[in-house]
């Protein structure tokens, strides 16, 4: 089973939940950039949650399935569509074979994830079907997708009723739970929590108001690898030399030019630059979801707070999972 990349779009990768284990030999993590809809793309599938999915960046392929496969699309609304009719979002649908998959305008977000019934077929490179396209690593020959390639799909077979109810149609969405919003999202528009990191109070009083009081922008020169933000300059008390330190994802440092960068899903191993506050891992898929231009404001909250939001998001993603397998078991 296959999926005939029609047009690439304008930034197509596989991606999973990363590459771990291997930072200590300089090897980036990567993986999907909004990890949320990534998991819940394969929860509405019944796929484990690690299974590779297609992140597609604001401007979307044209795919062509050969055989009628069961998707999932989640995260950015990029106007996705089947022929003349609009593909919905957030369920699980049935696509007939020769049915041609194309995206459109962007309506929000940045980022949408595809996912397959029984996942792409492509091998792990150090234990992981991740991009990382700068080292030409894993997903789909260690690049983005070009006209003419081919996905292969690991087949699961689509059940005889399932056809018979699809008939003569270019897809229909079956009988599955569908995914609503991320849960504890912050109550204000464009905030994103973070947590005071371990140079926080290097940090000028000035300095230290001015990050969570006043709004950044997205850099244009902001990539997988790090978000550069442009708002106020975030001076020191003094002067430091730093040793490079491990980092993770959402760590917000701050170069010698008070400009602060989050690193993103693709970031490096190690960093020197003073950490002055790290994201709430809830708020990540939220971020990468956010295009250049777009204007953020940072809101503190405490590790235990951030814990909490973290468990309750958990426990939504399980109870998703639970649904689905309640609505197989039934159909």
């Amino acid at each position: 089973m296959s999926i005939d990349v029609l047009k690439p779009g304008a930034l197509s990768l596989l991606q999973d939940l990363g590459r771990y284990g291997w930072q200590h030999f300089g090897v980036v993590v990567g993986g999907a950039m909004d990890e949320w809809s990534h998991r819940c793309a394969n929860a509405l599938l019944g796929n484990v949650e690690d299974e590779a999915t297609l992140e597609v960046t604001l401007m979307g392929p044209s795919l062509l399935f050969r055989e009628p496969q069961v998707i999932a699309l989640c995260g950015a609304n990029l106007s996705a569509r089947i022929g003349e009719a609009d593909v919905p979002m957030n369920r699980a649908l049935l696509i007939r074979a020769g049915a041609r998959l194309d995206f459109g305008k962007r309506i929000d977000g940045m980022r949408t994830y595809l996912a397959v019934r029984g996942g792409f077929a492509v091998p792990p490179v150090m234990d992981s079907r991740s991009t990382y396209v700068r080292g030409a690593l894993g997903g789909f020959q260690g690049r983005a997708l070009k006209k003419g390639d081919v996905l292969e799909i690991a087949s699961t077979g689509i059940a005889a009723a399932e056809l018979a109810r699809l008939g003569e149609r270019d897809f229909i969405a079956l009988h599955r739970p569908e995914v609503m919003a991320p849960p504890c999202a912050p109550q204000t528009p464009g905030h994103v929590r973070v947590i005071a990191g371990q140079q926080w109070d290097l940090f000028t009083e000035a300095s230290q108001n001015a990050f969570t009081q006043i709004d950044f922008t997205i850099s244009p020169q902001s990539d997988r690898m790090g978000f550069r933000l442009e708002g106020p300059v975030l001076e020191r008390r003094y002067s430091m030399e730093m040793i490079s330190e491990g980092v993770a994802f959402g760590t917000v440092q701050v170069p010698p030019n008070g400009q602060p960068i989050v690193l993103m899903a693709d970031r490096q191993t190690t960093g020197g630059y003073p950490k002055i506050a790290c994201v709430a891992s809830v708020d990540l898929p939220l971020l990468a979801q956010l295009a250049p231009q777009q204007a953020l404001r940072f809101e503190p909250i405490s590790l235990e707070a951030a814990q909490g939001l973290y468990l309750d998001r958990e426990r939504a993603l399980g109870q998703l999972r639970a649904m689905v397998r309640s609505a197989e078991a039934a159909s």
